[in-house]
This record gives structure tokens, sequence and C-alpha cells, in this order.
């Protein structure tokens, strides 16, 4: 088959715009591991500093930070993943942590001294919407 330098051209372009996108796609996701692992450490620092048998809200802060340790690792362990999980899969579990991380950065509010957890924690549900978008 021969191609028109006019097809030519916009095959040429049509691959380009494929290659940004997976460019952009490998970007965001990295972010969002990125992100996902350091709010894994702060949640964990913040739970480890409460006392295990201080007041409810205190309690409430330290549960909270375990889980939200726990499903930020586990998100960065998806999408370090080479295509083992499909896109529902990966979508369910971005849509988990995003979740988990505003409830618990929404208590550590709440809570002196966690400031730095809590804005970790939204630094990552910011980074799992916007890694959502990039899903089809």
């Amino acid at each position: 088959m021969t191609w028109t330098p006019s097809q030519q051209g916009q095959r040429e372009q049509q691959e380009r715009q494929e290659r940004q996108e997976l460019f952009r796609f490998l970007e965001e996701r990295f972010a969002c591991a990125q992100a996902c692992t350091e709010c894994a450490r702060s949640c964990a620092m913040r739970a480890s500093l409460v006392d295990p048998d201080g007041i409810a809200q205190q309690e409430l802060a330290r549960r909270k930070g375990i889980m939200c340790a726990e499903v930020c690792d586990a998100t960065c362990r998806v999408l370090s993943e080479e295509n083992r999980q499909d896109e529902d899969g990966i979508r369910v579990q971005l849509e988990w942590c995003r979740t988990v991380c505003l409830e618990t950065a929404h208590v550590f509010d709440a809570y002196p001294g966690a400031e730095e957890a809590a804005a970790a924690c939204r630094a990552c549900a910011r980074a799992c919407t916007t890694f959502l978008g990039t899903l089809r």
C-alpha cells in the first residue's frame, strides 16, 4: 500500500499523539504511586505517634492513619505492577484510596500536629483523581 503525503502526515501525527498519551499516562501513574508512598509513610508515622490507649479522638486518628497507610501502600503496589490488573480493578483501587485519604485528612484536621499528614493525604487524593482522569 502506498501512502500519500497527506495520509503519511496524518499517520505520523496520530502516532505522535498516541506516544504523548502514553507518556502522560505513565507520568500520572508514577506521580500517583509517589503520592501514595508519601501518604503511607506520613500516615504510618502519625499513627505511631498516637497513644494506643488514648482518648477516642486519638484512637480514631490512629486507626484512620493505619488504614490509610495500608490502602496507600496497596495502591502503590497495584500501580507498580506491569499490567497484572485490569483497568476496572485499578479504577476501584484508586477510588478507594482517594476516599480513604480524604476521610483520613478530615480526621487529621481535628488532631493537633497532624497538619503535614493531612496535607499528604490530600495530595494523594488529588494524584488519584488526576490519574483516574487518564484512564479510559
